[in-house]
Parts: C-alpha cells; sequence; structure tokens
C-alpha cells in the first residue's frame, strides 16, 4: 500500500515540506478553485503538478474532479458538463495523473454538526449530532416532512438544543455543516440552501441512480481509452441527508454501482470511516467483496452512538476493525498484482493543532499520528 496525503494545495496551512516530514510519498489534491462544471486546463494542472514533483512528490490521486450538480439532478441540457468533464480527464492523463476520486452525494459533501468536540484526554474531533442535525432540520431550515425522519428521543433533544442556542451556536451549526464542502464555492446561507434542496424536489432514489447511471455512461469509456481509473466515494453519513436521497451508503448500493457499468475502470475509494458510520455495515467484508475493484482508501474510523450520532475515533481504536480492513486491502492487492494508494482520513486536532488555521478535518499532528498506526498495522501484516 502506498502512503499518501490529502493538500489542499497553495492555500492549505499544511505545506508541502511539512507533508515530507510525515513520510508520505504521494499526494492527493485538487484544482479546488476552479469552479464546479469548467474544464481544468492543461495548463492550471501541469503548474500544479509541477509543485508537487519539485517538493519531492507523486500526485497519485485526484481527489476530487467534482460533479456538477445539474448532472446529479439531469437537468437541463448536460452535454457541455459532460464534455468538460471528459477534457479534465484528458488532460490529467496528459500529465500522467491517471486515478480519480469523486462522489454523488447531492449538494453537501462530508457532513458534521461539530468541528471541535471534546475528546477525554484533550485535543477535539469531529462530531456528527444526530439531534443537533434534526434541530437544524426542523428548526433552522424549516424543511418539510423533517420531523418524519427523527424518532421521537431525536426530536425532544433537538428542540431542547434549539430552545437553548443562541444566533451565535445556530451560525456555529451551519458552517460546520458547510465544512465539508472543500472548494471556494457554493456555501451556503440558509435561504441560499432552501433554495437548492427544493431544487430536487420529487427527485427520487431511483431518479439520482439513473442519473448516476448516465454519468458513468458518459465518463467510464472516456477512461478506459485515456487508462484511467475512477472511484466513487461512499456517502458521509451512509443516510439520507435533508431529506436528500444517498445512493453509495452500503455494500448493496457498491454492488449496484459496478454492474451499472462492470468494468475495473468503474471503481470504489474504501473509505472506512464513512462507511464504518452505519452500524449495519461489515467494512472489512466490504473491503473483501469489492477489493479488485478498489484503487483508493481513505483510513480512517469512528466511534458510534445508538441514536445515530457519531464521531471521529482515533484509527486504532474505533468501531471499525481496522486491521481486519488493512488486510482484506492487501489481500486486494495481491490479487491485482498493484499497489493501493491510501492517505490517513480526517483525524484529531492535537497539541498545537488546532493553532494551524487547517482544513476541518484535515489537522497535521492528528493525522500524522493516524498514519504512523496504519503504517505499524501494514509493517506487523506484511
Amino acid at each position: 500500500m502506498r502512503e499518501t496525503w490529502r493538500w489542499f494545495g497553495p492555500q492549505d496551512a499544511i505545506t508541502l515540506p511539512q507533508i515530507a516530514q510525515t513520510g508520505a510519498a504521494g499526494i492527493v489534491t485538487a484544482l479546488h478553485e476552479i469552479p464546479y462544471g469548467e474544464v481544468w486546463t492543461s495548463g492550471a494542472i501541469a503548474t500544479r503538478h509541477d509543485m508537487i514533483k519539485a517538493a519531492g512528490f507523486t500526485w497519485d490521486v485526484v481527489e476530487s474532479l467534482p460533479i456538477h450538480e445539474a448532472i446529479k439532478k439531469g437537468e437541463g441540457d448536460l452535454t457541455p458538463l459532460f464534455e468538460n468533464y471528459r477534457q479534465s480527464m484528458a488532460n490529467l492523463a496528459a500529465e500522467g495523473i491517471t486515478t480519480i476520486c469523486y462522489n454523488f452525494m447531492p449538494v453537501l459533501d462530508w457532513t458534521r454538526t461539530d468541528l471541535n468536540a471534546p475528546l477525554a484526554r484533550g485535543g477535539t474531533c469531529l462530531r456528527f449530532s444526530a439531534p443537533r442535525m434534526a434541530a437544524f432540520d426542523i428548526h433552522m431550515l424549516g424543511r418539510e416532512a423533517a420531523n418524519d425522519d427523527y424518532d421521537a428521543e431525536t426530536l425532544q433533544a433537538a428542540t431542547e438544543w434549539f430552545e437553548a442556542s443562541t444566533e451565535d451556536t445556530r451560525n456555529e451549526l451551519l458552517n460546520a455543516i458547510m465544512a465539508g464542502l472543500p472548494g471556494a464555492f457554493d456555501r451556503y446561507s440558509i435561504p441560499e440552501l432552501q433554495k437548492v434542496l427544493a431544487s430536487y424536489a420529487g427527485i427520487s432514489r431511483d431518479d439520482l441512480r439513473q442519473n448516476y447511471k448516465r454519468f458513468l455512461n458518459e465518463v467510464i469509456p472516456t477512461a478506459q481509452e485515456l487508462g484511467m481509473k475512477l472511484c466513487v466515494h461512499p456517502d458521509d453519513p451512509p443516510r439520507d441527508i435533508l431529506g436528500l436521497p444517498r445512493i453509495v451508503s452500503n455494500g448493496d448500493d457498491i454492488d449496484w454501482i459496478m454492474q451499472a457499468f462492470d468494468a475495473p475502470e468503474n471503481g470504489l475509494t474504501l473509505c472506512s470511516g464513512s462507511l464504518g458510520a452505519n452500524p449495519a455495515n461489515d467494512v472489512p467484508e466490504i473491503a473483501r467483496s469489492f477489493g479488485e475493484r478498489i484503487h483508493f482508501a481513505h483510513l480512517r474510523n469512528v466511534r458510534k452512538d445508538p441514536d445515530g450520532s457519531f464521531e471521529e475515533a482515533a484509527h486504532l481504536t474505533g468501531d471499525t476493525d481496522m486491521v481486519a480492513v488493512i488486510d482484506e486491502l492487501l489481500e486486494a492487492e495481491s490479487k491485482m498484482g498493484t499497489t493501493i494508494p491510501f492517505r490517513p482520513d480526517h483525524g484529531h486536532d492535537l497539541l498545537n493543532d488546532a493553532d494551524l488555521g487547517t482544513q476541518a478535518g484535515y489537522p497535521l499532528i492528528g493525522r500524522l499520528r493516524g498514519l504512523a498506526e496504519i503504517r505499524g498495522v501494514i509493517t506487523a501484516l506484511t
């Protein structure tokens, strides 16, 4: 397995020389400054690639080449958007960058309600609170039918939180929910989010699946021509959010995707944390079942609560058996005769991490701890 590190580009508070000290060999990054749907030009890609090579790294994975919301909704004439996506793929391939991680989550990327939840022995972590999400959905967004999506205990806790909240704490909640969008675009206010959610009205799970299948049919043949691999990232959290259907949440969903365009180029990003947030998911079994279609791995762990809440755990101490997951990935590598790039995903804010101003969920020391632990597991297993 190949050690990589997610870098958010020149605007990242963590520099490439600092990343070099972690021992990671490859970089996972994207051109976050380019609006969704526009072409990544050869010049922009080459400029970023040159920076990475000059620092002694390879650019192993694009994370991500975003999919425009119109494609997810199947809305309007999508020909220009598909053409732009394929052109960006071709420009990346011309630079020797051939693995693209992406997601098909409507509107929001990974979603949390707390960016600085305290840990018992110091430091903070990302947390998803089911009651706070319900409070946001019901009392701040005012979404119709939101009450039907939560049980009575969660509804009561949501009401109590909202009644005790202030304008500042409500703004903190909105900012936390928006923090999962890594680019410079599509941060929403409450009215803006209400508007974009309304644009998905009437789009069912089956509709979203068919729009996804169209995307695969449009881009996987190009990946085959270019020698590229696309690998979808699971939903985070793996459940419907704000009334939006999510279709990459469990083994059955992944199987449908792999069959929708049955080719090695249509692959999976195995995210142990995203899948692990669903109590019904057996993450090592998912890794075993789809091992030969796994082209990239995000390794992190979560600790779940009975009400559906969860928080980021240390990489080896959460609910998912990380050793078993890594063992399956090593077995998949052996069968495929290839190397799977992985990165330590998320991490606790430890020591002076909170002072660095890094992207939420992507601290330096916390991820370095995760990388060191995963490195130890891989060394022991091999």
